[in-house]
């Protein structure tokens, strides 16, 4: 598993529990910022735009509730990087495909 350097990653509670569980884990180099920006601007928008607005009842709904908001992303959303297309119409166009919940 790898990750950045961030403090809930390098805690002895969090290297225990991967080791316990035979998780191999690596961490990027240290000011390496840039290793994960794409992962790390995903989360941002997922946080701002879902998790931080959004009260889950239970784990059924929240996993509704996060499909639906990965699917809005790669099939809906516009990204001015990508010309205003979605990820769906640059990356993959051919699973272009209605969410089924």
């Amino acid at each position: 598993m790898n990750s950045d350097q961030g403090c809930q990653f390098t805690s002895q509670q969090y290297i225990d529990f991967v080791r316990e569980n035979s998780i191999r884990q690596s961490m990027d180099g240290k000011s390496r910022w840039a290793d994960n920006i794409m992962i790390e601007r995903w989360f941002r928008s997922f946080k701002y735009e879902e998790a931080y607005l959004t009260q889950y009842n239970n784990i059924k709904e929240a996993r509704a509730d996060i499909g639906r908001y990965i699917h809005t992303y790669n099939f809906e959303r516009c990204h001015s990087a990508l010309d205003n297309k979605t990820l769906a119409e640059c990356y993959y166009p051919a699973m272009i495909l209605p969410y089924v919940d």
